[in-house]
């Protein structure tokens, strides 16, 4: 069941989030997916897709509730992932996202932004660089590091005004809290460490990320983002995973290439409200059948600090489904010795002649007893 609670961790981060400002909008971590796994079987495939759900319309102003610029911020979130495992130790993964809706909505619904779009692309390998197992446990350690593309807007404009005699349209450039790009390619270093012990069906582990954010070609930078994610996963009946997280964020503030007082006028930018730090619950709930998983998950807010007055983070849900599959079969080897291999979490039709791992939840396989 370990691929199980890897699966259900994948979507803890969102893309573009409104964590990062009121006025400037939210630029956290671009991954929202695969941010909290290991590495795959050696030809492995998994095709994963997940929907979040984001709405807010509480401010803070440092860690006190203050009173709101604007009536609320939702966003409505498609991610895709497609990962290889190119071999037993390294996997690649390259992953997307589509908003279907980012909508900040004005007060009295006057100057509302929305968007709809593409995201970035994500290209992330991850490499395993220890994985031992025995009888009573298994110990991981994946580092990774990876790089974000923009695909997606990211400097869209509103028509806010028509000249009545001349017919001459004037447009606003909308807030980066709707545009679905930062519009900046973004370096992702990411490590994972993970203890499961297989006969109690419990695990623990941890992650950490880190995105050095670009320059935009517009002249902005956002905040650099980190984050710790510790875990604690338990297995009933076989096939229900649950998971309890702490996580830590922080987001450093935005940068502008130019005059700050430009950048207000020209992009709607007040760098000042930019970063913030956060402690959130993330309760977990998983469930496999065969090689399919779903998996749902929301975010709590326990503690939230930023800088001036900016939009805080309130109602964050994410459901999801993932499939994994061999790419290649290996011939079965007759054998007339009953000494197979097995899995250790006792998954169904994971018996082998052979070392390997299982096809379920990816554990290392033991020999019979």
């Amino acid at each position: 069941m370990r691929s199980l609670i890897f699966i259900a961790t994948t979507i803890l981060f969102a893309n573009n989030i409104y964590s990062q400002g009121c006025c400037s909008g939210g630029s956290g971590s671009p991954i929202a997916g695969g941010a909290s796994q290991g590495v795959l079987q050696d030809r492995q495939v998994e095709v994963a897709a997940n929907y979040q759900y984001i709405n807010t319309n509480k401010f803070k102003s440092g860690d006190k509730d203050t009173a709101a610029l604007f009536d609320g911020f939702t966003s409505n979130y498609m991610y895709l992932r497609l990962a290889y495992g190119l071999t037993k130790n390294l996997t690649m993964s390259v992953e997307s996202g589509y908003y279907l809706n980012k909508t900040q909505i004005g007060l009295n619904r006057v100057d509302t932004f929305s968007s709809a779009g593409i995201g970035d692309l994500i290209l992330f390998p991850r490499y395993d660089v220890l994985n031992r197992t025995s009888e009573k446990k298994r110990t991981e350690i994946t580092l990774g590091i990876g790089l974000k593309i923009p695909l997606g807007m990211y400097d869209d404009s509103t028509l806010f005004y028509t000249n009545p005699y001349t017919r001459k349209q004037l447009f606003r450039p909308s807030p980066p809290s709707v545009q679905p790009s930062t519009g900046a390619n973004d370096f992702i270093f990411y490590g994972f460490f993970y203890r499961g012990y297989p006969e109690k069906k419990f695990r623990v582990f941890m992650n950490t990320l880190y995105v050095r954010k670009g320059w935009s070609p517009i002249g902005a930078k956002f905040g650099d983002y980190a984050s710790v994610g510790l875990f604690a996963g338990q297995t009933f009946f076989k096939k229900l995973g649950v998971t309890i997280q702490v996580k830590g964020e922080w987001i450093g503030k935005m940068k502008a290439s130019q005059n700050a007082d430009d950048m207000m006028n020209m992009y709607n930018v007040d760098i000042v409200s930019t970063g913030s730090r956060k402690i959130l619950f993330v309760p977990q709930l998983s469930y496999s059948y065969n090689s399919f998983s779903i998996y749902a998950l929301t975010e709590i807010p326990l503690y939230q600090y930023v800088n001036k007055v900016q939009v805080a983070s309130q109602v964050q849900a994410t459901v999801g489904i993932s499939y994994r599959f061999n790419a290649y079969k290996k011939i079965a080897v007759k054998s007339d010795s009953q000494s197979l291999y097995v899995c250790p979490m006792g998954c169904v039709g994971s018996e082998s002649n052979e070392p390997g791992k299982c096809k379920e939840c990816g554990m290392e396989l033991i020999k019979r007893k």
